[in-house]
C-alpha cells in the first residue's frame, strides 16, 4: 500500500532571511507603521483625552482603527489612566452595559438602570480613589443600536452634567457617522469633541508598509518588486487587513516554489487561496 505524499512544508521566515513572520496581527504597537494619516488621528485623540473630552474615529474596514485605539491606550500612562476596551455588537441597552461593566470590573448583573448606576459608581471611585482617569474605548460601534449608543449621554453626566469624568472614544465604519447625525443622538454627538477619519492606503503608502512589516520582521531585502507591490494595492486597494493576509499567502507560496523574490504570478495564485 502507498501512502499519498504529505504536503510541502517550508519555513517562510529562513526561506527569507526573517526573524518573525511578518503580517500577521502580532506586531507590537512600537513596531507599527508611522505615517501622517494614522499618526494624526492617534495624536488627536490622546489630546482629546488629555483634556478630558470624548471623541470618535470613523475609517472603513481594513483602516487601521483598532491598531490606532491600541496605540491610544498604550499612549496613556497607567499612572494616570484607567483604559477599558469593549468591542461590541447588536446588544441590548442592558447587554452593552453588561459588557462595559465586565471590562470595568463590575458585577455584570442587575437591572439596566442598576448596571449604569454601578458603572458612574465605578468610574467616580476611579478618579477620586486611584486618582486615575477613566477612559472607555468602544470598538465596532457602528454595530450599536442608537438606542444603545444613546446610552453614552447618560454614562457620560455627573454631577448634573457639570462635571468630565469618563472619556469615551468611539471606533466604527462610516455608517457609526450616519448613525450620529440623526436627530435623537445629537446630544451624543455634541458630547464629541473630535472626529477622526482614516481612510485606506494609497499606491505609495502600500509601499511603504510592506517594506516597513518585512523590515521589522527582521528581514533585510524585499522580495517584492514594484509590479508586486502594484498588483496588492490593485489587489486590496489599500485595505490594511486584506494587504496583510494576501501578502503573507504570497510569501507562504513562493517559499513553498523555492523562489527567492514573490512574483506577480504567486501573488495571482495566493488571491485564489484565499477567501474573497
Amino acid at each position: 500500500m502507498t501512502t499519498a505524499p504529505s504536503p510541502k512544508t517550508t519555513d517562510v521566515r529562513a526561506h527569507f532571511g526573517l526573524q518573525e513572520m511578518p503580517f500577521t496581527r502580532e506586531i507590537a504597537i512600537a513596531d507599527r507603521w508611522s505615517c501622517p494619516h494614522l499618526d494624526e488621528p492617534h495624536a488627536d485623540l490622546c489630546r482629546s483625552i488629555a483634556q478630558r473630552q470624548s471623541a470618535a474615529l470613523v475609517g472603513p474596514a481594513g483602516s487601521g482603527k483598532t491598531l490606532v485605539l491600541r496605540a491610544v491606550a498604550d499612549e496613556l500612562p497607567q499612572a494616570r489612566y484607567h483604559v477599558h476596551y469593549v468591542k461590541v455588537t447588536a446588544l441590548s441597552k442592558r447587554d452593552f452595559c453588561r459588557e462595559i461593566a465586565a471590562a470595568a470590573g463590575v458585577a455584570p448583573t442587575g437591572t439596566y438602570p442598576f448596571l449604569v448606576r454601578r458603572l458612574q459608581e465605578k468610574f467616580e471611585t476611579s478618579q477620586a480613589e486611584d486618582a486615575r482617569r477613566p477612559v472607555l474605548l468602544i470598538d465596532e460601534a457602528h454595530d450599536m443600536r442608537p438606542d444603545v449608543l444613546a446610552i453614552l449621554r447618560i454614562l457620560t453626566n455627573f454631577d448634573m452634567d457639570s462635571r468630565l469624568v469618563l472619556s469615551v472614544v468611539l471606533a466604527g465604519q462610516p455608517p457609526l457617522a450616519t448613525m450620529l447625525r440623526r436627530d435623537e443622538l445629537d446630544a451624543v454627538s455634541q458630547r464629541l469633541a473630535h472626529f477622526a477619519i482614516l481612510r485606506l492606503l494609497s499606491r505609495g503608502e502600500t509601499k511603504s508598509y510592506l517594506e516597513h512589516r518585512i523590515r521589522v520582521a527582521g528581514g533585510r531585502s524585499f522580495p517584492f518588486d514594484e509590479q508586486c507591490v502594484e498588483a496588492l494595492y490593485e489587489m486590496t486597494r489599500g485595505n490594511l487587513r486584506a494587504l496583510d493576509r494576501l501578502a503573507r499567502k504570497a510569501l507562504e507560496l513562493a517559499a513553498i516554489a523555492g523562489h527567492p523574490t514573490v512574483d506577480t504570478a504567486t501573488i495571482t495564485a495566493a488571491r485564489a487561496r484565499l477567501h474573497p
